[in-house]
């Protein structure tokens, strides 16, 4: 039974090869064969593609965007944190946590001149420990970081410079809203009538002479909504003292373990805290990546399954082509399975070619797919992704093995599926009826 297996095998291989290069000499076939082939590569070299820009957009996220944007914090309920060096010293023992840094976090409006512009968020921070949770002094452009040390000093983003016209160096008017009363130092309590909280909130807002010491540039809305300034300044605005912070930012190992490991964190803490995270402010970003990468891989999946099943039209014109050399194969004693894998081979051809060529296409673009772009957008002139926009200007990409196999994979698997029912129509062909004809 080996020999016979053994002899079957390399019948079916040359049989079926033999075939594919006579069908090159039919017009009609060689278009439909060649059509399913060209289609499966294209399908193969765009699922490539599509996958490693997401996976580049993926890492943009986590070592671009996550540099700046805290990967967590633990912000205090109802009072501030009482003594935020010991905290951090606690926490830069704690597992999985890479570095912790105070933070304080208000709103405001920064005006120059007769311009007023709205801050979203003035983030009062330690000048050296948010260095070690943060990038941000990659991004900066002009003036200094270290300078915020600097009586009444804060860095504002590029955005924020560019609507009111600033620079380094330039004096600006703070409005801050007025929380005397409302923040009270640890054990000390207040009691105020309905009346009196009213006439709080509607109090004139606190107004601070401050100078720009220095401009981030990040990119995207983070440049029209961030500012710093140094974290002794900002307990001095809301009435904390010098030990007290409204929360504490995290750096983590793993930044999709982030929730995990706050809430971890969080749990060992006497504090009551708010557990915040990057998927809850950032999430959306990334719950979009994600949604595109299954749609995109949905898409072209059935882009490939309909390039696939072309070579069901090929085999079929291939078995009625070929039904007096299959009777007479059977005459001679060959098996059905010696006509069904001669068939199926020859359909799977067309995916082997076709998933290598563009597996390998797939692979050089996504490689050189940044430079592609820039290229492309240089030559037209146009901008695919605006900074102003988006945290990036650029279209990211990262090749990740797994991916490639998988697609090649897949785009084999349906191309055997393809081959099936034409070759088994093949076992099907009677020699008495065929050679009858003849």
């Amino acid at each position: 039974m080996s020999k016979t297996a053994s002899f079957y095998r390399p019948l079916s291989l040359f049989l079926a090869m033999r075939y594919v290069k006579s069908r090159h000499g039919n017009g009609f076939s060689s278009f439909i064969s060649a059509s399913s082939t060209i289609g499966i590569g294209l399908g193969v070299m765009v699922l490539i593609i599509v996958l490693s820009a997401m996976n580049g957009f993926e890492r943009e996220l986590s070592q671009r965007l996550l540099s700046i944007v805290p990967h967590a914090e633990l912000i205090g309920v109802n009072k501030p944190i009482p003594d935020w060096r010991k905290t951090i010293k606690q926490l830069q023992n704690t597992p999985n946590v890479v570095a912790a840094a105070p933070v304080i976090k208000m709103s405001g409006m920064m005006q120059s001149g007769s311009q007023l512009e709205a801050i979203g968020e003035l983030r009062g921070v330690d000048v050296l420990l948010e260095t070690q949770v943060s990038s941000i002094t990659d991004f900066i452009i002009e003036g200094s970081w270290q300078a915020l040390t600097q009586e009444n000093s804060v860095v504002i983003g590029a955005g924020i410079a560019k609507k009111l016209s600033l620079k380094a160096g330039d004096k600006v008017q703070m409005f801050l809203p007025r929380t005397d009363g409302l923040l009270q130092k640890e054990g000390q309590q207040q009691k105020q009538s309905q009346g009196q909280r009213i006439q709080q909130q509607i109090s004139a807002p606190m107004i601070r002479n401050m100078t720009i010491v220095g401009i981030f540039k990040f990119g995207g809305t983070i440049d029209d909504t961030l500012a710093y300034t140094s974290i002794e300044q900002a307990a001095n605005f809301i009435n904390y003292n010098e030990m007290q912070a409204q929360g504490i930012r995290l750096k983590v190992v793993d930044v999709f373990s982030a929730p995990a490991i706050a809430r971890e964190v969080a749990y060992t803490w006497n504090h009551y805290v708010y557990i915040l995270d990057w998927t809850r402010t950032q999430g959306p970003i990334y719950n979009d990546i994600q949604l595109v990468r299954m749609v995109m891989y949905i898409v072209m999946a059935l882009v490939i399954a309909v390039a696939s099943f072309n070579i069901v039209s090929t085999l079929i014109m291939a078995v009625n082509d070929k039904k007096s050399d299959i009777a007479i194969l059977k005459t001679m004693g060959a098996s059905r399975s010696l006509v069904m894998v001669t068939f199926m081979i020859q359909g799977i051809v067309n995916g082997l070619i076709g998933c290598t060529g563009g597996a390998l296409l797939g692979i050089f673009i996504s490689l050189n797919l940044t430079e592609i772009v820039l290229a492309i957008e240089s030559f037209f002139g146009i901008s695919m992704l605006s900074g102003d926009v988006y945290f990036i200007d650029f279209i990211p990409t990262y090749l990740h093995q797994p991916d490639v196999v998988a697609t090649v994979i897949i785009a084999l698997m349906m191309s055997l599926c393809a081959t099936l029912y034409p070759a088994w129509q093949a076992t099907k062909v009677e020699p008495a009826q065929v050679l009858g004809q003849v």
